[in-house]
């Protein structure tokens, strides 16, 4: 086993990561491929930066992907919001999703900060 995958925040990032790949199948169904793709791209970096982290070999180093991973959270939160706008994403969809993200994000800074002396 890895040692990210005993990660609660890894966890969390990918149950998250994995709602959203959903999402963007139903963008794709829609003919969003472009809005599908960054949506996908930038919800799988959350927990592939967490996963890239973890094999550092300083704290200081997996802190720094750790607030690369919330950055990217902060990226996929805006492209719901923008999706909500553009009556792409309902806000019965969007908004748990935007709690969820906001939820990790605080997860995510937590565990950055335990990183540093």
């Amino acid at each position: 086993m890895f040692r990210f995958q005993e990660l609660t925040v890894w966890q969390r990032a990918l149950e998250i990561g994995i709602e959203l790949d959903d999402l963007s199948d139903q963008l794709e169904s829609r003919k969003r491929f472009r809005q599908a793709e960054q949506l996908r791209s930038a919800a799988m970096s959350i927990s592939n930066n967490i996963a890239e982290g973890s094999g550092s070999s300083s704290k200081k180093d997996f802190a720094h992907f750790v607030n690369i991973a919330k950055r990217s959270a902060f990226e996929t939160a805006n492209m719901l919001i923008f999706f909500e706008r553009k009556k792409l994403l309902s806000p019965s969809i969007g908004q748990p999703l935007l709690i969820q993200l906001e939820s990790l994000c605080r997860m995510m800074e937590s565990f950055r900060k335990s990183l540093l002396p």
